[in-house]
């Protein structure tokens, strides 16, 4: 089991945690931000982080790990690595709605593990959940690198995470770097919307 000090340490060394003021997917701004797109830059960081996050689930007996695009597409295809198991990513059609394409098929009892790099308000996740519930599939549970919630979200099934991180994020207009005008928003992430 890998231990917080460890996860820290490849977060350091991965350039992870940026600092500044930043809008986030959500909408939300926050003073710090988790740029896990970097963890993927290197396999020996999204290895070791990916195999940890399967061991939380290796008795969960997963047919299918799913990741929304783009942020969890390595991480899906990492984690089904260490659960042997197969791999499939969402992505957002013409209409901004999550779907599986490309011959990716969820079927009647497919037991799936969702995943997403970090987990702020979990909109994403309960997109990719709703779409395999209308499939007929069983979603296992959640997993993430991160979970920047607390362990305040709830997606109706087991949420496991590698690693939580305290990151404080305020709605736009409570934002205290807003207020002070002293850094400039920057939208990070990959969400148009």
């Amino acid at each position: 089991m890998i231990s917080d000090e460890r996860v820290v340490e490849i977060l350091k060394e991965a350039g992870v945690l940026l600092e500044g003021h930043f809008l986030l997917t959500s909408g939300r701004h926050s003073n710090r931000y988790l740029q896990c797109a970097k963890i993927f830059r290197n396999t020996k960081y999204s290895e070791e982080l990916c195999a940890a996050l399967g061991e939380k689930y290796k008795d969960e007996n997963v047919d299918v790990v799913i990741g929304p695009a783009m942020g969890a597409v390595q991480m899906a295809y990492e984690v089904s690595r260490s659960l042997q198991c197969e791999n499939f990513f969402t992505e957002r059609d013409e209409n901004g709605k999550m779907t599986l394409r490309r011959g990716f098929v969820v079927t009647p009892g497919m037991r799936v593990l969702v995943v997403e790099d970090v987990v702020t308000t979990g909109g994403s996740v309960r997109e990719v959940i709703d779409l395999v519930k209308e499939a007929g599939g069983v979603v296992v549970g959640v997993g993430s690198v991160v979970d920047r919630t607390a362990g305040k979200v709830d997606f109706g099934v087991p949420f496991k995470a590698v690693y939580a991180a305290d990151v404080q994020s305020w709605e736009a207009d409570e934002c205290p770097l807003c207020k002070a005008g002293d850094l400039e928003l920057v939208k990070p992430g990959s969400r148009k919307k």
